[in-house]
């Protein structure tokens, strides 16, 4: 969680955030400032990095894993709204104006993330170049996938809704294996459903149909897309 204690990093070389485009655009000398800066945490799957509607003390760069982002609805279901891999900024509540986290962060795997003191945000936004730009580009991107899957929701069948949400995620997280492409983290048969907002007994209904046809593989939270274009023409029956 959030209030978790956390370690200062040794002095990690600077290459460990020059290929990561919030950082860019910076010299070694300012990229040095912001990791002397930084702290560390090492993150078990399935814990919080922070909460809904906790105050927003610290933003956060996924270095390694992968978060899901999980809202609580009014009725206390948790619905999975997005999967963030690493490599991009998390937490950014100053992003929006809020003072709280809009959402739950919940580590889909083993996962390690910098974090800053949300007191230096307008510092980092002012003085580093490109940073800004990457985390407004970044916040469109993840308002647009949500609200595509609102027009999904109103207006596909739920085969098309789960046809879209693997191909989004193999878009996003896919890892080439032999039989075809592993989402690279573990996901269940709940985690689907909630993407698509519907329920379990369908979602499964469908895979289990669908690998029958030879389009995926699903075993142990693990999902293989092994006809990514059949899926496509699924998703756009």
């Amino acid at each position: 969680m959030d209030g978790q204690p956390r370690k200062t990093l040794p002095r990690l070389d600077e290459s460990l955030l020059t290929h990561l485009p919030p950082f860019s655009k910076l010299d070694k000398r300012q990229i040095r400032t912001i990791l002397d800066q930084a702290s560390s945490q090492r993150y078990e799957t399935g814990i919080a990095v922070f909460e809904e509607g906790a105050p927003a003390q610290r933003f956060y760069m996924l270095l390694d894993g992968y978060v899901r982002v999980v809202r609580i609805t009014a009725t206390g279901e948790q619905v999975t709204t997005l999967h963030i891999p690493a490599g991009q900024l998390i937490g950014i509540a100053k992003a929006i104006g809020n003072d709280t986290y809009p959402a739950t962060a919940l580590t889909a795997t083993e996962s390690l993330a910098l974090s800053w003191p949300t007191r230096l945000w307008d510092t980092f936004v002012s003085e580093y170049d490109g940073f800004a730009t990457e985390t407004y580009r970044i916040l469109g991107q993840r308002v647009g996938e949500m609200n595509n899957r609102i027009v999904e929701m109103a207006t596909q069948q739920v085969e098309q809704r789960v046809a879209n949400a693997l191909l989004r995620l193999i878009h996003q997280t896919g890892r080439k294996v032999p039989e075809g492409i592993e989402i690279d983290f573990p996901i269940t048969r709940q985690d689907l459903s909630e993407l698509t907002a519907t329920t379990l007994h369908t979602v499964s209904r469908l895979l289990s149909r669908w690998e029958k046809e030879g389009l995926v593989q699903s075993k142990r939270k693990r999902i293989m897309v092994r006809d990514s274009h059949a899926l496509v023409v699924l998703s756009q029956a």
